[in-house]
């Protein structure tokens, strides 16, 4: 889906617009719970981890899916990634394969079955939380602790797919941020068995960028976790420019940004997601962050997945 966040999502107290939208929350709510009640769960014969979220975009739940990819290999499991068929999703699709084998299909349950007709022998579910016709052995959801769940309600009115009580039907919650008690404690509420893990993103190529004025720009989820990423490595940001999330980049796009670029005296720069994207002829002014996952208490973590697999 190519959107951009309603502002509103994110404030702390309910707007006009969370409530003028609520008969619409209500309905799709009402639609959801029906689709759950009808939906028939197909097992595997290999474990499927599930790696998902319930605020709409923005919660570094990719990073997650390579660092997780690294640790199955490591457990010597030979893993594959599984993402429904999307057309306007490749940005994602992309990143993936640079890392892993990664099977799609419009259904799921299907890009599944060919992993195991290809001897994979776990399999990385990378989105799919709120589908209910893949049994998962493990489902991990991920949080950027920054937005958390904004205004707390689901869509249209909130960034919510879903209810926090949706945590129910997870094993594992990782919070990418700085650890906060408040937000555990909420979590811990509504399924008292979750195993809670930090993440943080790194930047590995930093130094080539912090002596500039930079002209930062994303098409991702929340472009302002971006933003907030390069000034907490120090890096100068003379214009912030925003774009839908899964934004495909045309000429004039492109043309635009090398041109702000060159009357600001400024670099290009932009995240791995976005910069894929963009056509080989462009790369050459372009510049891209690259992302380290670092999770805390990894070899706990660990240890959790290796329970479930």
């Amino acid at each position: 889906m190519k959107f951009f966040k309603p502002k509103f999502w994110d404030y702390k107290k309910i707007s006009f617009w969370s409530i003028s939208l609520f008969p619409f929350t209500l309905i799709i709510r009402l639609l959801a719970s029906f689709k759950y009640l009808i939906t028939k769960t197909q097992r595997f014969s290999i474990p499927v981890i599930c790696v998902g979220n319930i605020y709409l975009g923005g919660t570094g739940k990719t990073p997650f899916c390579i660092k997780l990819f690294h640790i199955l290999k490591n457990l010597k499991k030979n893993p594959a990634f599984i993402r429904k068929e999307y057309q306007s999703f490749e940005d994602e699709v992309s990143l993936l394969k640079q890392i892993g084998e990664v099977y799609k299909d419009k259904k799921r349950s299907n890009a599944i079955s060919n992993a195991i007709n290809d001897g994979k022998d776990v399999v990385i579910l990378d989105d799919g939380f709120q589908d209910f016709s893949i049994y998962k052995k493990l489902s991990i959801v991920c949080f950027d602790e920054s937005q958390w769940i904004g205004n707390g309600l689901t869509i249209p009115s909130g960034p919510l797919r879903e209810q926090l009580s949706a945590l129910k039907r997870a094993e594992i919650v990782i919070i990418n941020g700085e650890k906060n008690k408040n937000i555990e404690n909420k979590i811990l509420e509504k399924n008292k068995n979750l195993k809670i893990f930090y993440t943080t993103h790194n930047m590995i190529n930093v130094n080539g960028f912090t002596n500039s004025n930079i002209i930062a720009f994303a098409g991702i989820g929340n472009p302002k976790n971006f933003f907030d990423l390069l000034n907490k490595n120090n890096i100068t940001i003379k214009k912030k420019i925003s774009f839908p999330d899964h934004h495909k980049y045309t000429s004039k796009d492109l043309d635009s940004l090398i041109n702000t670029a060159k009357i600001n005296n400024s670099i290009l720069l932009t995240t791995e997601k976005d910069y894929i994207k963009i056509s080989k002829k462009y790369k050459e002014n372009i510049f891209c962050i690259k992302i380290l996952t670092k999770i805390e208490n990894e070899s706990r973590l660990i240890e959790t997945i290796k329970n479930f697999i």
